[in-house]
């Protein structure tokens, strides 16, 4: 991937956040569970499930790293109440990964699957966005191991869970199902405009059907 480039950042204004969220200055560490050790030679990412051409797709940490790199100026806004806003996020955008291993035309969610089995589901529409990348940087700099090296998902219209860390794949589904957070009570969509954030708060339409 390309080098990544510094730049000037603006104090954000605190009328951009959504509701309920309050400004961070830094960035917190939060995750569930131990942080996982990469090992370059075992690692890959792998897109799986429904891929129109029925096939798996692999990549090494190599190949991986080579893909073009693009950077999105996005926010991060946490479940728990704090936003971290205008940060720059480096890496692969998901749109890549969907061009060089597409989808069958009936997928509608994928499920991004990370470290120790850890799993979150997206809508296609925003696993697509133009914004939604799988980060290896954060502001020029390479992500540290407790912020997601070698890779997160960044989908900033999201509340942050939905973007794991230490992505490891994506399996494209034909219906959707709940990911590890989902199945624990946490919102099965997650905007954060407008506060989705517990299981109890979905309307029709916004989970899996049973």
């Amino acid at each position: 991937m390309g080098q990544p480039e510094s730049r000037e950042r603006q104090e954000p204004e605190v009328s951009e956040l959504p509701p309920g969220q309050r400004l961070q200055r830094g960035w917190p560490v939060t995750h569930y569970g131990p942080v996982p050790k990469f090992r370059q030679e075992r690692w890959e990412f792998r897109v799986f499930g429904a891929t129109a051409d029925g096939d798996k797709h692999c990549w090494n940490h190599g190949e991986f790293s080579a893909l073009p790199f693009s950077t999105v100026v996005a926010d991060l806004h946490c479940v728990t109440k704090f936003s971290m806003v205008g940060a720059e996020w480096g890496g692969v955008p998901a749109r890549t990964i969907v061009e060089l291993a597409p989808p069958a035309p009936d997928v509608t969610h994928v499920m991004v699957w990370a470290e120790y089995g850890f799993s979150s589901n997206l809508r296609i529409a925003d696993f697509v966005s133009d914004r939604t990348i799988f980060a290896t940087h954060k502001d020029g700099e390479l992500l540290t191991a407790e912020h997601g090296f070698p890779v997160r998902l960044i989908v900033p219209q999201l509340y942050a869970w939905k973007g794991p860390k230490w992505v490891r794949g994506v399996e494209y589904m034909t219906a959707d199902r709940r990911g590890f957070w989902e199945e624990r009570g946490y919102h099965n969509v997650g905007d954060p405009w407008s506060e989705q954030r517990y299981s109890y708060q979905e309307l029709p339409g916004d989970g899996p059907e049973l």
